[in-house]
C-alpha cells in the first residue's frame, strides 16, 4: 500500500495573482482552517493580499448597507481578519471604472457607485458579485514560508472564486488537484472527534 498518499505536503505550485489558496486538512485556525482564498495582489515587494471566499457572515449587504435593497439576498463573506471594518468587493463587471483587474473577467473593488445602481436595477448578483469584510494578508515571504511549511496548497485556477458553493468549496477546490487531494477531502479536520 502506498502510504505516502497520506502525507500532507504543499503541491509545489507557486501562489501568484488571481490563484486560490486552499488550506491543508487539519489547520484548526479560527480564521484560515478549511479556507479557500483567491489571491487578488502578490508581490516580491508588497506581499500577498486575498480573499476568503467560503466563510459567509450572518448578515446580508443590505443589513449593512441600507441603499442597496435587492430583490435577492446578498450575502457577505468574512475576507480575512485584517480590516474588518472595509468592505471589498469582487465582480466581473469590465466597465465598472477604477476596477483593478486581477485574472481574466475577474475585478476588485472600483466605483461603488455602479456596484450598487447595478444591484438596484436589479441585475444578477449570483455569480457576478461577491461582498466581503476584511481581507486576509502575508508580508513579503510569509506565504512561501507557509506553503513551504505545508499550510496551504495553490491551485492556479481562480475562475470558481465567484461560485455559490460555498458549503462544498474547500472539498471541490482540495480534490481538483488529483487523487492524493481528494482523499484528503474526506478527511475530518479534527481526527480524534471522529
Amino acid at each position: 500500500m502506498d502510504t505516502d498518499i497520506y502525507r500532507i505536503e504543499y503541491n509545489h505550485v507557486e501562489p501568484c495573482r488571481g490563484c486560490v489558496l486552499i488550506a491543508e486538512p487539519f489547520l484548526r485556525d479560527q480564521f484560515f482552517g478549511r479556507s479557500v482564498i483567491f489571491v487578488v495582489e502578490h508581490s516580491v515587494e508588497s506581499g500577498t493580499m486575498g480573499l476568503v471566499l467560503n466563510k459567509p457572515l450572518p448578515v446580508m449587504l443590505a443589513d449593512i448597507m441600507c441603499d442597496c435593497q435587492s430583490t435577492e439576498d446578498i450575502p457577505v463573506y468574512r475576507g480575512g481578519p485584517l480590516a474588518m471594518d472595509t468592505l471589498f468587493y469582487l465582480h466581473t463587471l469590465a466597465d465598472v471604472q477604477d476596477s483593478l483587474p486581477v485574472t481574466d473577467g475577474i475585478y476588485l473593488n472600483g466605483d461603488f457607485e455602479a456596484i450598487r445602481r447595478y444591484i438596484l436595477q436589479g441585475n444578477p448578483v449570483r455569480g457576478h458579485l461577491r461582498f466581503f469584510l476584511g481581507y486576509a494578508g502575508w508580508e513579503d515571504g510569509q506565504l512561501h514560508e507557509e506553503c513551504e511549511a505545508d499550510t496551504w496548497m495553490v491551485s492556479r485556477d481562480g475562475r470558481p472564486c465567484l461560485r455559490d458553493d460555498t458549503d462544498q468549496q474547500w472539498e471541490n477546490a482540495l480534490s481538483s488537484l488529483g487523487d492524493k487531494y481528494r482523499i484528503w477531502a474526506g478527511f475530518p479536520q479534527i481526527p480524534e472527534l471522529n
